[in-house]
């Protein structure tokens, strides 16, 4: 597994943050499940979040830390995504970033 790490900046504050990543998750549920199979999302902690999917087969897992001004995401990519880190990155960027700007 290779690391991979994303920040988000934001203006909403921890709290309003973790409202829009619940919204999203709700979401990313209905729209991806039927092909991704189950998205495990739990809060291990206040504002440290913990997502589990498979993609193509490839398990997938992160964690969210929402800071204040930040959301620090970190995703250990299987192997064979890794060659994929920078799409990956600016996928991430791009969609966290619209979401929370919505």
């Amino acid at each position: 597994m290779s690391p991979l790490e994303v920040r988000i900046p934001h203006n909403l504050g921890v709290d309003g943050a973790r409202g829009k990543i619940d919204t999203a998750i709700t979401r990313a549920r209905a729209q991806y499940e039927p092909q991704v199979g189950p998205i495990h999302a739990n809060w291990d902690q206040e504002n440290q979040l913990s997502v589990q999917f498979s993609a193509m087969g490839m398990p997938f897992k992160s964690q969210v830390e929402v800071l204040p001004e930040e959301l620090v995401i970190q995703i250990e990519l299987p192997a064979m995504a890794s060659m994929f880190a920078g799409k990956i990155r600016e996928g991430i960027e791009q969609q966290v970033g619209a979401l929370i700007k919505a």
